[in-house]
């Protein structure tokens, strides 16, 4: 929650400092978010290359996990077609590349911000703090209605760091590896149908 806050505020803030043009226009002209996107997607890189725990987990567990992040995948997406009934500002693609975000709220706006433009990635980056923000808080009411496994498909990417400590406390610590696992295969999707929905679709 604490780190949520913190990436809210800082958003606040650049938004304010662009309005007041406090910053310098020769930083407002040059497109730094390309840049910022490399370096996000390389740190990424290294932080999944260099866990060995998470790694070695997928390589002990049963074929049959993967039917959590594809569960998480197909609901995150009936959920986006239900919601296009109500929003008509924005194409399905553009809701569809929102959701594809799974909760990964740094990496998935700023990607849909330098394919799409900083309207639809601020939307991105809004939409996926609140999934977090609602893990964080409702999983002891999903697992209670939904099963232990709803903690995990609420949480999406996040289920690997920010999410997973409150779906252990109220899912079981056995569904600490199936939690890591999805995340880890959803953040690795990120990019991917990020990429694949606004330039393919």
């Amino acid at each position: 929650m604490k780190n949520s806050i913190g990436i809210t505020a800082v958003f606040v803030v650049g938004i304010f400092l662009g309005k007041m043009k406090f910053l310098p226009a020769s930083l407002l002209e040059n497109d730094y978010t390309l840049y910022a996107l490399y370096f996000l997607l390389f740190f990424i890189g290294v932080v999944l290359g260099s866990n060995k725990k998470a790694l070695s987990i997928i390589k002990k567990l049963n074929w049959r996990i993967i039917i959590v992040p594809a569960g998480t995948i197909i609901g995150t997406f009936i959920g986006i077609l239900i919601v296009s009934l109500f929003i008509n500002k924005l194409e399905l693609k553009e809701l569809m590349a929102v959701g594809a975000g799974f909760g990964y709220y740094s990496l998935s706006s700023v990607f849909i911000s330098k394919l799409h433009g900083s309207f639809l990635g601020t939307i991105a980056l809004v939409s996926n703090l609140l999934r977090e923000i609602i893990t964080l808080l409702f999983t002891p009411l999903f697992v209670k209605i939904f099963g232990n496994l709803s903690s995990i498909m609420s949480g999406g990417a996040t289920s690997m760091d920010s999410t997973l400590p409150v779906i252990v406390k109220y899912s079981g610590k056995d569904y600490g590896v199936i939690a890591i696992f999805n995340g880890l295969v959803l953040t690795i999707l990120v990019p991917l149908l990020v990429n694949f929905i606004l330039k393919v679709l």
